[in-house]
């Protein structure tokens, strides 16, 4: 026999190696019980780790203890004194053997306890803990003012409680540090069973304003409360019986006991101007009239913009001087004209927003709203960049808190090829309307320039879960995939769109990439036949995918001669960006009044969705 195996046969006889397995499970099994136990009986954290060193330093000592000494019924003895026929050793070693057992047991009952009972717990915990990480960072001066119950028992009194609701909105936002939310996402909690903490978070704020109004002829009852989202606790509740006449100034002792409850103050200087909707005569029908122009102009159809330009033209007939109405009057031929008109009819009804927009400028030229509405007729009539960020930012100056101008002043900003200040533009307004889905499909298109394609992807699925019939979104999602180079995932995406332009446009643009040629030129031959005319710059992004930069160049064309608004993603759309050094390239950008495109740096290989015929709503 060789001295290894002579000496292995020696520390199995002494019951050596069946010490130290012992030693090590109960090192384990004190270790585990120790980890968990601690944070309860007050053990600091460096417990557990001096105790493993400790262990650690004490095995050989627990060895060598093993092989000197043996257990026998008189008591521990050194193995050198007791003779071969009285060694229990063998009797020993079953001890061992049932105690390592007993050691590797308690451990693994430890090692389950703390897989499936006190991480289950940690992760409640941590969802605990996440839910109070997010309220943690809601300011504490926020609020949201949901939509006033019409209790007029009228459905034709909706107009009237919206309209108080967001004349509450205008004057609240008038208050430095108040983080006020945009009609958008307030709006989306009418008529809401949600308790109030969860609305909270979603809304992203520490307060709800909440309540009713009735109106019945010459009399208006409001009830009003201000909510504490944190506990549902009431920090300040009101009832208002007053004649109609009176309307204005209750709205401003609504906003100030507000105001006073949440220790908020006036915005300071700056250029800062305060902003009201209210007609400069005071005179409640052209008022009236007014909120019901604005409450057709949100439901953006043809038909309500029709009624919106009705009574935005009663306002202005009952008060001539009424700078708000004139505003909205322009916005809404605007977009009227952009979304549902073309030829000789478009152009009148761009003219009549230009007129309704100077009168507007020229009765208050510190009227936010007349700057964007002029600003908007710029950037999707005129094509005349430079002048609409002059208008952006002097409304920004006047209203440095409105959300709409910010976002509005991103598209701007990503058409003149700078879709980084886009995104950050957007991110702050949706901070103020976060539950606003067209804005997210617009925070896609400027990221994916970027190469941020999964923020982008988010983006896009948090717009279609926001609204699941919305079109032009998964339109959106197939443009990502498209330049991810993923033709199943483009293709299922371009499935899902509804019927119409959007549709056609995706699943020409998805079957590009392909292996299909001719299913690739079947759709886009069916994109001419039906949308060549409200279509031409998406074709021309089609062709783009195709190399073919002659056929390009000859739908964009197509596209400037139908001032198709598309073409404001020129600087931020990388499928025709493939070509920014073709000669014809600049040449097209100078033709339409864009920067050179020696000045946009855009990844290769990497897109944002074109802006199709929704572009001209970005008002809304």
């Amino acid at each position: 026999m060789n001295a290894k195996s002579s000496l292995f046969a020696e520390l199995r006889r002494r019951n050596v190696l069946r010490a130290g397995v012992l030693y090590i499970g109960a090192v384990w099994a004190f270790g585990q019980g120790l980890s968990q136990f601690s944070p309860a009986i007050g053990l600091p954290d460096w417990a557990t780790r001096w105790f493993l060193i400790a262990a650690v330093i004490g095995f050989p000592f627990w060895i060598a203890f093993a092989w000197f000494y043996e257990f026998t019924p008189q008591g521990l003895k050194r193995e050198s004194e007791i003779a071969p026929d009285d060694s229990i050793a063998h009797s020993t070693g079953r001890k061992l053997d049932r105690a390592i057992i007993a050691v590797l047991a308690l451990a693994v009952v430890l090692l389950l306890t703390n897989t499936f009972v006190w991480r289950k717990g940690a992760g409640l915990s941590a969802t605990a803990n996440d839910a109070a990480a997010v309220a943690a960072k809601i300011p504490a001066k926020s609020i949201a003012v949901l939509p006033l119950t019409n209790e007029s028992g009228d459905p034709k009194q909706q107009y009237f409680s919206d309209g108080l609701s967001e004349d509450l909105i205008t004057a609240l936002s008038q208050f430095a540090g108040l983080k006020v939310i945009g009609r958008n996402s307030s709006f989306q909690f009418r008529d809401t069973r949600e308790d109030s903490a969860s609305i909270g978070v979603k809304l992203g704020v520490a307060h709800l304003l909440e309540g009713s109004v009735r109106h019945a002829g010459d009399a208006v009852r409001v009830s009003a409360e201000l909510i504490n989202v944190a506990d549902g606790s009431t920090l300040w509740s009101q009832h208002y019986d007053r004649p109609y006449q009176d309307l204005f100034v209750l709205q401003d002792d609504i906003t100030k006991a507000v105001s006073i409850a949440l220790k908020a103050k006036l915005l300071p200087g700056d250029g800062a101007v305060i902003q009201s909707d209210r007609p400069p005569s005071g005179n409640l029908d052209a008022y009236t009239a007014y909120l019901q122009g604005k409450f057709h102009d949100a439901n953006n159809t043809q038909a309500d913009d029709r009624k919106a330009i009705d009574f935005y033209n009663d306002a202005i007939r009952l008060d001539p001087r009424y700078a708000d109405a004139y505003a909205g009057l322009s916005h809404v031929w605007t977009s009227h004209a952009a979304q549902f008109l073309s030829g000789a009819d478009m152009k009148q009804a761009y003219a009549n927003a230009r007129a309704a927009a100077g009168t507007a400028l020229s009765l208050d030229p510190n009227s936010a709203s007349a700057h964007l509405a002029r600003a908007y007729l710029l950037q999707s009539a005129d094509f005349d960049w430079t002048a609409a960020d002059a208008e952006f930012r002097r409304a920004l100056q006047i209203a440095p808190e409105n959300g709409g101008a910010k976002f509005m002043w991103g598209v701007l900003l990503a058409t003149l090829g700078k879709p980084a200040p886009a995104v950050r533009l957007t991110q702050e307004a949706l901070s103020r309307d976060p539950l606003h889905a067209g804005w997210y499909g617009w925070l896609a298109q400027y990221l994916l320039p970027l190469g941020r394609f999964d923020e982008a992807e988010a983006a896009i699925r948090r717009a279609i879960a926001l609204q699941p019939r919305a079109v032009g979104q998964y339109e959106t999602l197939t443009t990502i995939e498209v330049q991810r180079g993923d033709a199943n995932a483009a293709l299922r995406a371009a499935q899902q769109e509804p019927p119409g332009i959007w549709r056609d446009v995706a699943l020409a643009m998805a079957l590009q990439i392909g292996t299909d040629r001719a299913a690739a030129d079947a759709a886009l031959k069916t994109l001419i036949d039906k949308q060549a005319g409200n279509g031409p710059y998406q074709i021309a992004e089609v062709y783009a995918l195709r190399k073919d930069p002659g056929k390009m160049f000859e739908w964009l064309d197509r596209a400037w001669a139908n001032r198709d608004p598309g073409i404001s993603s020129l600087l931020f759309d990388p499928f025709l960006l493939r070509y920014k050094d073709d000669p014809r390239f600049a040449a097209f950008c100078g033709k339409v009044g864009l920067p050179a495109p020696s000045a946009v740096t855009v990844p290769s290989a990497q897109s944002a969705k074109p802006s199709l015929l929704s572009a001209t709503s970005i008002g809304k």
